[in-house]
């Protein structure tokens, strides 16, 4: 073994040693979505008294803490996301109304002497109904929630088996619970009462005991609150005293719940998929490679250990969407690998004396800047996606950008060191058929038989992409775009059923429920999905108990509720996502290649991007944050594809600046069809596999992503490269030819430096 590769067998080594490490010694973070539970947006709001910003955000995030706390959730977080809004996940939880009500209470508690209502209030006071109803006038507030320390629910067997709440004082709370108490002891009657007042209502006014003498108090700085409370009333009670008081209103923006069981079955169809997906890319590219390709999927073992850790180290939250990224990279994985073993198979084509190892180095060396170039125009597609999508988009983002990094460990790192270890100790089983390094592939035999002119007939190629951009443009602006209840606001819930229900009688038994202009669904096998605007929860259960009555009984998996202000607002980042990612994708291959490449890209991409989009348009199907996530990754396949192609182009130029640029585009093009090929059908047995096992919101995202491959695939040989070639009759003279520079003698066998 070289020094090279003895290098990378320890960079290697390490890499994996401390990936199993966090492997084991850290679980995975599973989104809601998942896990199943509730998730719930919340945005500040200016008050009279105090305005909403990142410092009132982070004080409203400190008391929602405390009544989570309270609540006895596990596991339970809650996040700022900007100045104004507040992330809360509540694992297990499926009751939202409750939990929202809960959260989203000012829950300002103070405490008032009270005197009978047998006059008019004076200054200072005020007429109320205490906890009977009955009218008492109370008096200016004597002790707030500051003074609570602690607040907890306990059952008292003295009191009848009745329910109170123990308040613990804190500062100078004592103090003034004992003064107040000490006056109220000297009156007689209702005036012998404390009232507890939270948000503007009595829910307690004890009296203060007889044994308590007139002038003292009560001492010991802790209470008790009785007043019949039943167990989760006095639950709440603890919680929203305990938690104290919000500086600012909140209002409920986004509200998700996802039950337990559809997570289970996304954990399980994913896994399936990604098994199912891994086995048939092994085979496909064993078949194609031999030795060198059943080595490299080996390294996929690795690939999904690396990614793994990394998930866990760096603590992301495993997400539906995050979930299909990480699939959908192993498909990526092998990318590098193609484009490697082709090009060492173009080297010993091109002297077939050389030796596959040598060969497998020199084309280990010679791909990687198209390999760079794939992946640094996908992590830009993942970056924009963290950075200007929310929730378990911005997790397939991160995934995906794991995803990708991982994939260059398992290519450049462990593939390498196998397949040359492997050909260093069987070099006669590389030089033969099984070792996958000798001559092309039919296709590329075909190819360089037939030596086909495809760019003599760009015109055509052209009108063509023109044709599928019209159609698509067709159904966008004729049928219309079906946009989630993400991007439109509103209300989105989805239910099972102990029986199959015809959509046509689902429909007709929510219209008689009172919603005619409700979005009626099926969802996977047995699901019906309900889309409104606007959506109470009273009015979601006679949805349910309508759709019940038909099914003999259903159960809500899923419950999305978005304020249409959020809506618009995702709406905006979408599309600002999409402009942002092809004005960057236009910056980074103008920097790397030629402005007329760099236009051809994205214009191709452009295309890919309005044609999946049509396609969604056409079927119906519907628009959300899955399908941007989709579409972004479309745009990062998309532009990989033209990368490889113009990388070709570029090289073959560099060596020929005097040819004809319409004939080194030609070849550069056919020289990488192999390479399309290949990758692109590793890509479509995962996508393949999400699509029929994934479920309904996978199912979705697995058809943007084929439509999206299929198209880059077309349009990076028959868009990109024939509108190239139109636009260099505007561009400046070709490039200098590349002067070889002399290479110092090496030893048999030996890689160079280390990629």
């Amino acid at each position: 073994m070289t020094r090279a590769n003895a290098v990378r067998a320890v960079l290697a080594f390490a890499v994996l040693a401390a990936s199993l490490y966090f492997a084991l010694s850290e679980p995975a973070r599973l989104g809601l979505d998942l896990r199943g539970g509730t998730q719930i947006v919340l945005e500040t709001r200016d008050s009279p008294t105090a305005k909403a910003g990142r410092d009132a955000t982070d004080r409203a995030r400190q008391v929602l803490h405390r009544r989570i706390d309270a609540l006895g959730v596990a596991e339970a977080s809650i996040t700022r996301s900007g100045d104004r809004r507040l992330i809360v996940e509540l694992p297990d939880v499926q009751d939202p109304s409750h939990a929202a009500a809960l959260l989203g209470r000012t829950a300002q508690l103070t405490a008032h002497p009270v005197r009978a209502a047998d006059g008019p209030a004076g200054t200072g006071e005020k007429e109320i109904p205490d906890e009977s109803g009955r009218p008492v006038i109370i008096g200016p507030a004597v002790l707030t929630g500051d003074g609570v320390g602690s607040a907890a629910a306990s059952f008292d067997p003295e009191g009848l088996g009745g329910w109170d709440v123990g308040i613990t004082f804190r500062g100078g709370g004592g103090a003034a619970w004992e003064k107040a108490t000490a006056k109220a002891a000297c009156a007689t009657g209702d005036e012998r009462r404390v009232a507890f007042v939270l948000d503007g209502k009595v829910i307690s006014s004890p009296q203060v005991s007889a044994d308590v003498a007139c002038g003292t108090g009560i001492t010991g700085g802790s209470t008790r609150i009785t007043g019949n409370f039943g167990a989760d009333e006095a639950k709440d009670l603890a919680a929203l005293v305990q938690g104290g008081a919000l500086p600012v209103p909140v209002k409920i923006v986004e509200q998700r719940v996802v039950g337990p069981t559809l997570g289970e079955e996304a954990i399980r169809a994913s896994a399936w998929a990604a098994v199912i997906g891994v086995a048939l890319t092994g085979l496909f590219i064993a078949a194609v490679y031999r030795l060198v390709g059943l080595l490299a999927t080996a390294a996929l073992a690795g690939y999904a250990l690396i990614s793994y850790a990394a998930l866990v180290a760096a603590g992301a939250t495993l997400t539906l969407p995050g979930l299909a990224g990480f699939v959908l990279a192993i498909g990526m994985a092998i990318d590098a690998n193609v484009l490697a073993f082709e090009r060492a198979r173009e080297e010993r084509a091109a002297a077939p004396g050389r030796s596959p190892r040598n060969a497998l180095a020199i084309g280990f060396t010679k791909a990687w800047s198209a390999i760079a170039d794939s992946a640094a125009t996908t992590l830009l597609a993942g970056g924009l996606l963290f950075f200007l999508a929310s929730g378990p988009v911005k997790g397939f983002g991160v995934t995906l950008c794991i995803g990708v990094l991982a994939s260059l460990v398992s290519a450049m790192l462990l593939s390498r060191v196998l397949t040359d270890a492997a050909l260093a100790r069987m070099p006669r089983i590389g030089r033969s058929k099984a070792g996958g390094l000798g001559a092309g592939g039919r296709i590329r035999r075909w190819l360089d038989h037939r030596r086909p002119d495809l760019m003599r007939r760009r015109t055509l190629w052209l009108a063509i992409s023109g044709l599928a951009v019209v159609l698509a443009l067709t159904g966008i602006f004729a049928r219309g775009l079906n946009y989630g209840v993400e991007f439109t606001g509103g209300r989105a819930v989805e239910y099972t059923t102990n029986r199959p229900v015809d959509i046509g009688d689902a429909r007709t038994a929510v219209a008689r429920a009172g919603f005619p202009q409700a979005t009626v669904q099926t969802s996977g096998k047995d699901g019906i999905a309900v889309r409104t605007t606007e959506l109470t929860d009273a009015q979601e259960k006679r949805i349910r108990d309508a759709l019940a009555r038909q099914g003999g009984g259903a159960t809500k998996q899923r419950d999305e509720l978005i304020g249409p202000s959020l809506g618009g607002e995702m709406r905006t980042k979408a599309l600002i996502a999409l402009g942002v990612a092809l004005l960057v994708q236009l910056g980074y291959l103008t920097f790397r290649f030629r402005w007329t490449f760099a236009a051809g890209s994205v214009l191709a991409m452009l295309h890919d991007v309005v044609i999946v989009t049509g396609l969604f348009a056409w079927l119906g199907k519907p628009v959300d944050g899955v399908f941007l996530a989709a579409l972004l990754t479309v745009i990062g396949y998309s532009v990989n594809d033209s990368v490889v192609v113009f990388d070709r182009v570029r090289e073959l130029w560099t060596a020929e600046p005097r040819a004809p640029f319409a004939d080194v585009a030609n070849r550069g093009a056919l020289q990488t069809v192999p390479r399309t090929v290949n990758t692109g059908m590793g890509a479509l047995f995962i996508l393949a596999a999400l699509a029929v096992l994934g479920g309904d919101t996978l199912t979705d995202f697995a058809i943007a992503l084929l439509a999206g491959i299929l198209v880059g695939t077309y349009s990076s040989v028959f868009t990109a490269t024939p509108l190239a070639i139109v636009l260099e009759r505007f561009a400046g003279p070709p490039p200098r030819p590349r002067t070889a520079a002399p290479r110092a003698a090496r030893t048999p066998g030996d890689s160079g430096a280390v990629v």
